[in-house]
């Protein structure tokens, strides 16, 4: 089996079909913007832009006029973050271009590990907050974990909408500050 390149910047893509592509490259977190739609999703703009100012983010678009337009938007609401920028070659599209050539564009911002391989734990690979402290503090598998989840994803100005899984990602990221906040409340 292929390795992984593990990247610690979350990438930014156009849409879930170039998700899909990268989930077999690197390891990271990929968020697709679902192209122009990305104009108005205010609170998956406020995500990408809390990991531009922590882990920063990796803008990989197409190369036509859409994607050009999209990094460009991205670009002016990043503005003073930790922003990188990928470019696939010949107007190609990032969902077309071939593994090889992905995993080059990567190669500078991570490393490679072997599938079902984990890499050495140290402590900062621990994760702070886990699913069962997720449970223990009331967020998940209780009769108001959904309306607690909710106001914390208000609080911390996050997608309504956003999986378990994904909150604990953010949550261990760059905002176990503001959980602990919220849960002295």
């Amino acid at each position: 089996m292929l390795d992984k390149i593990k990247v610690k910047q979350a990438v930014v893509v156009e849409g879930r079909y170039d998700r899909a592509v990268l989930e077999s490259v690197i390891d990271a977190v990929i968020f697709p913007v679902n192209g122009f739609g990305v104009y108005k999703d205010k609170k998956k703009l406020a995500l990408i832009r809390r990991y531009a100012e922590t882990t920063g983010v990796i803008l990989l678009t197409d190369s036509d006029n859409a994607g050009r337009q999209i990094r460009d938007y991205l670009k002016s609401t990043l503005k003073g973050c930790t922003v990188e920028h990928l470019y696939v070659p010949n107007l190609l599209e990032v969902e077309d271009t071939a593994v090889e050539v992905l995993r080059n564009l990567f190669e500078p911002f991570g490393s490679r590990r072997a599938e079902g391989v984990s890499p050495p734990v140290s402590r900062a690979d621990i994760p702070r907050i886990t699913r069962e402290r997720l449970f223990d503090d009331g967020f998940i598998g209780g009769v108001d974990s959904a309306k607690k989840r909710k106001a914390l994803l208000a609080l911390m100005n996050l997608p309504e909408n956003l999986s378990v899984t994904s909150l604990l990602e953010v949550l261990n990221k760059c905002g176990s500050e503001e959980y602990e906040k919220f849960i002295l409340q």
